[in-house]
C-alpha cells in the first residue's frame, strides 16, 4: 500500500496542487489540505471498488476537503467568511482569476437553471449528488445525470470560446481565445 500511495502522490500531486491552490490562496493551508487529501486517499483507497473511477473520487476527495476549509472559516469566523451565494461566487472569482477557469462562472450563467443549479450545488457548495437529489427531490440517477449533463455543457462552452494544450499527463499548461468575443463569457478569462 505504500508503494501504491507513493505512486499516486508521484502521479497526481502536480494536478491536485495546482486544483487546490486556484481555490485556496494562502500557501500553508493549501499544503495542509494537500497533506489531509492524501491521508483520505491512503486510508480510504481500499475501499474504491474501481480504481478506473480513481481520477473522479481522487477530485471528489479534493473538493469536499477545499468545501470543507471554507466551512470552517465561516463557523471560526463568520464576518471574514461569505456566507451567501454571492459570496460564494465571488471567492470563486478570485481562485479563478487570470485563468481559464474565470470564463467558468459566466458560462454557468448561460446554461439553463436546472443545470447552473446542479454545478452550483454540487462544484462550489461542495454537496455530493446524492445530497443534491435529496435537496432537489430527484432520484440519485437523475442528480447524477443532470450534474454530467451540466458539466458536458460547459466543457462545449469552453472548447468553442478557447483552445487548450496540454502537457502529457492532460494539465493545461496553455491556453488562447479562438474568438474576439466570447459570447458566454466576454472574453473576461483573459486568454492569451
Amino acid at each position: 500500500m505504500v508503494k501504491a500511495t507513493e505512486e499516486i502522490w508521484e502521479s497526481f500531486y502536480g494536478r491536485l496542487r495546482w486544483f487546490v491552490f486556484r481555490h485556496i490562496k494562502d500557501y500553508h493551508d493549501g499544503e495542509d489540505i494537500l497533506q489531509d487529501i492524501f491521508l483520505k486517499i491512503h486510508n480510504n483507497i481500499e475501499n474504491l471498488k474501481n480504481m478506473e473511477k480513481f481520477d473522479a473520487w481522487a477530485y471528489r476527495i479534493t473538493r469536499n476537503a477545499i468545501a470543507d476549509y471554507y466551512r470552517r472559516r465561516r463557523t471560526l469566523a463568520p464576518d471574514a467568511a461569505p456566507a451567501s451565494e454571492a459570496g460564494m461566487d465571488a471567492a470563486v472569482e478570485e481562485a479563478t482569476a487570470g485563468n481559464p477557469l474565470s470564463c467558468i462562472r459566466p458560462m454557468i450563467d448561460h446554461l439553463p437553471e436546472k443545470y447552473k443549479q446542479a454545478i452550483i450545488m454540487t462544484e462550489y457548495k461542495g454537496l455530493t449528488q446524492k445530497e443534491m437529489a435529496e435537496k432537489l427531490g430527484l432520484s440519485v440517477s437523475g442528480a447524477k445525470s443532470r450534474v454530467q449533463r451540466a458539466r458536458e455543457m460547459l466543457k462545449n462552452m469552453l472548447l468553442q470560446c478557447c483552445h487548450f494544450e496540454f502537457d502529457r499527463r492532460g494539465n493545461i499548461i496553455d491556453y488562447r481565445h479562438k474568438l474576439n468575443s466570447c459570447p458566454f463569457c466576454a472574453g473576461d478569462c483573459h486568454g492569451h
